[in-house]
């Protein structure tokens, strides 16, 4: 099997990927959809749990609707090629940050500083990716924009809860641009040894974030006592412990497809799953905050983007920790 794998061109072996991934969510589409017809034979019964039944499989169902949205998203970036995987990254951060911004309160004061974030601080920080200039890439949203939203929001001469409005934008920029970015600056890293392969990064990223939150969500039903209960209910350290324990042990069986090697490739994942989690509870405290349970209200979001935030919100403070792991790992 590995001389099979080895054979194949850089190309073939992500396309290999892809045709994975569709086949595992098609086969839990199918059991999703098995599980919904026997929960509406069961609804027809007087069964106390039925509502609990049901809810639950809503959840799996808006996970698995979530997964599929994100392997067709990063199937299309990655068939039309960087460029074009920059841009529609560039996209999501446009939609993320605009669903943050939703929820949070602005005055007219601001006008210019929102323009500032989506139409000049976004397509810049991208520019950087593009071109590959990592080192300014790195320090543009936490240095340069900082200082110059807040000068921006000085100027628009609107004193009133300046300091939370402005914390407000600078940390949506944080998370749904800076975050977000890091994602398609994984594709354009020059490694020896593993040109075009760069996708694996990507993969490897995603898979293994996305079962470290999997398994912390499943392991925590049943579990009482919650670290945050005003904010989590299904955070525990006994269920993060093994989200990450399962997070990791996936990035070791995948280090064949990365420049990793096992034991590594278990500490990358570690510290993108650690980063993950955490990241997520603290955009669910935000969220209560807002008063909120969800960035998309009953499915859909007060941008249309359908709640988007909740999909990628623990990849966007995975993405920069992992990104510059691998920088200093590989001194790249």
């Amino acid at each position: 099997m590995g001389s099979f794998l080895r054979s194949l061109t850089p190309e073939q072996q992500v396309s290999l990927v892809f045709v994975a991934l569709f086949g595992l969510l098609l086969i839990a589409s199918g059991v999703s959809v098995l599980l919904s017809l026997r929960e509406r034979r069961a609804a027809e019964d007087d069964d106390a749990t039925a509502d609990a039944r049901a809810k639950r499989l809503q959840d799996n169902q808006a996970l698995l609707r979530s997964s599929w949205i994100m392997v067709l998203v990063f199937w299309i970036g990655w068939s039309l090629g960087e460029g074009f995987a920059i841009v529609m990254f560039g996209f999501v951060s446009f939609f993320i940050l605009r669903e943050f911004i939703s929820l949070s309160p602005t005055r007219r004061g601001d006008h210019r500083s929102l323009v500032l974030a989506f139409f000049v601080v976004l397509p810049l920080q991208y520019a950087l990716v593009w071109t590959e200039r990592f080192n300014l890439f790195t320090v543009f949203i936490p240095v340069y924009v900082f200082l110059g939203i807040a000068v921006v929001s000085a100027l628009g001469n609107d004193p009133q809860r300046f300091l939370e409005r402005s914390a407000k934008l600078q940390w949506g920029i944080m998370v749904c641009i800076y975050g977000m970015s890091h994602v398609p600056a994984l594709l354009l890293l020059d490694f020896k040894g593993f040109s075009g392969k760069t996708a694996f990064l990507v993969f490897f990223l995603v898979l293994v974030v996305q079962t470290c939150m999997l398994v912390q969500h499943l392991a925590a039903r049943g579990l009482r006592r919650p670290v945050a209960p005003a904010i989590s209910d299904s955070f525990h350290w006994r269920s993060w412990v093994l989200g990450l324990v399962a997070g990791g042990l996936l990035g070791a069986a995948l280090a064949g497809f990365t420049p990793f090697k096992p034991l590594p490739a278990f500490a990358m994942a570690l510290v993108a799953c650690a980063a993950g989690s955490f990241g997520h509870l603290v955009m669910k405290a935000i969220k209560r905050d807002r008063g909120v349970t969800h960035w998309g209200l009953a499915g859909r979001s007060v941008t249309g983007a359908s709640g988007l935030l909740d999909r990628v919100d623990a990849l966007c403070f995975a993405a920069p920790v992992f990104f510059h792991s691998v920088r200093w790992t590989f001194d790249l």
